[in-house]
């Protein structure tokens, strides 16, 4: 594994983006109301629009080495690319994670497309998580896409045989807590306890500018409740924990995570800092940088500076978004930016600590 050691310097110097989202597509095979995809209202860009594959490949020359590159959309895996546009980033940027989440409605071609990319770059951590937000017809209904529940399992049933095969790959469930299934969430979680195969479960907090707002109108007690039967899963060792080495560390951070997004929410305001736009970036498929999905201000196109994200990040537009974001600016529950406000954050050391002690590791 590309070694996580190599990103301490960004304790003390948060100069240069070391966890970066990239939505390459727009596009997608699910009515998902409750999408929470940048300005996920606007219309999809025209065909021609996405980042081409030499677009990419000289964007990477300028992004140094990442701790976490998380592809997203849209669904990831319609980009047909997406094998070969992981391979760009692996060996120019040499990430410790690369995160694929995806609806599972193309099985085999996500199988195929996972093991290429499993098999092609063996020193990252290659971590799928599939969609789950209900049990069946709940499912279906509320992505509003029939058969979309069979779809996934099917795709879970056919990834898990990689596991044995490749001591890079990790398989999850993120289930996406909303007012819609709020209730439900302990059918969900008994559900993906039961699946074969060491398959981790995470919950991601319904947030942006959904289609439909009404998924916003949650009882933030029962998310709570959710992320704590979760932690108790977890520190009971009743839930799998990932393969890779330092495990252990990344559930003791998701279990923090979730405490500080639900007591964020209740707080309506930031309770530590942010370092997006320092540490994170989102890149979106046509070239627009912004330093959090949920923000809507961008900070210039990767076109209009040569494909040179450092060239971008130095310009008045965005060290001043940086300032801003830095001085308390806005808010949010975003899970990826968390994962940088924790893990970079030595404040949060000893109620990181707590949670790994309490953890009944292999």
């Amino acid at each position: 594994m590309h070694s996580p050691l190599r990103h301490l310097g960004a304790l003390a110097w948060k100069r240069r983006p070391i966890q970066l989202t990239f939505f390459v597509t727009r596009r997608c095979n699910a009515n998902c109301p409750f999408c929470f995809y940048l300005q996920s209202s606007a219309p999809a860009p025209p065909p021609g629009a996405e980042l081409d594959l030499d677009e990419i490949d000289r964007l990477t020359r300028s992004l140094g080495s990442l701790l976490w590159l998380a592809f997203s959309g849209g669904e990831v895996f319609l980009r047909r690319e997406i094998g070969e546009i992981t391979r760009r980033f692996y060996e120019r940027n040499r990430p410790a994670v690369m995160l694929y989440p995806t609806n599972g409605m193309l099985p085999e071609s996500i199988r195929d497309s996972v093991e290429r990319i499993v098999a092609e770059c063996p020193r990252s951590v290659v971590l799928v998580k599939l969609s789950l937000d209900g049990v069946g017809a709940a499912h279906d209904a509320l992505r509003a896409t029939p058969g979309s529940f069979e779809k996934a399992l099917e795709c879970c049933g056919m990834l898990a045989p990689l596991l044995a095969r490749y001591p890079n790959f990790e398989l999850g469930i993120n289930t996406v807590f909303c007012a819609q299934n709020q209730d439900r969430m302990d059918e969900i979680i008994d559900f993906v306890a039961g699946l074969p195969g060491p398959v981790t479960h995470t919950i991601s907090l319904a947030r942006g500018q959904l289609r439909d707002p009404s998924y916003l109108e949650l009882d933030i007690g029962k998310y709570r409740s959710a992320a704590e039967r979760l932690a108790g899963r977890l520190r009971a060792g009743a839930s799998p924990m990932h393969r890779f080495r330092g495990a252990g560390l990344k559930a003791a951070q998701d279990i923090l995570q979730r405490r500080l997004i639900s007591d964020t929410w209740r707080a309506r305001r930031r309770l530590v800092p942010c370092y997006a736009g320092r540490l994170n970036l989102v890149l979106t498929e046509t070239g627009e940088v912004f330093p959090c999905e949920t923000l809507p201000s961008s900070l210039g196109n990767v076109r209009d500076h040569g494909y040179d994200l450092r060239r971008l990040l130095r310009a008045p537009a965005a060290r001043e978004a940086c300032r801003a974001i830095a001085a308390g600016a806005c808010h949010c529950t975003h899970e990826c930016n968390f994962i940088t406000n924790i893990l970079f954050n030595p404040r949060l050391y000893p109620a990181l600590a707590s949670e790994y002690l309490r953890l009944d590791r292999p």
